[in-house]
């Protein structure tokens, strides 16, 4: 195996932190509010349900979800909750999913030096 494909290897403590991050990404309504808070700025839950038909008490468990493995944080500002995104975890997810493409390269790289070999 070359050393490129070493680098390339994904670790099971990456690939269980990349699942994660893609099972609560899974969830249309997580996906929705992660898109509104890559806007920018941080936002309450009664701007992130303003535009949803689902309740506070949902929108606060989906943000919990997100919350739990790293994807969004909440700063509390007098009385009030705010939530953010955070981004460290995205780019841990796109380096996992560039491994995997990179892995997937070499391996048709490979089946094509086989088939154009074996005839």
């Amino acid at each position: 195996m070359s050393k490129k494909a070493d680098r390339s290897v994904l670790t099971e403590s990456a690939l269980t932190a990349s699942a994660v991050i893609f099972a609560a990404l899974g969830d249309a309504t997580r996906l929705r509010l992660i898109t509104v808070l890559c806007a920018g700025g941080a936002f309450s839950i009664a701007h992130l349900t303003a535009s949803t038909d689902i309740t506070r008490q949902g929108v606060t468990k989906h943000l919990r979800v997100l919350s739990d493995v790293g994807l969004v944080r909440d700063v509390k500002i007098g009385r009030e909750r705010l939530w953010e995104f955070d981004p460290a975890k995205i780019e841990e997810a796109r380096r996992s999913l560039e491994r995997i493409g990179q892995q997937w390269d070499i391996a048709l790289g490979r089946l094509k030096a086989f088939v154009e070999e074996n005839p």
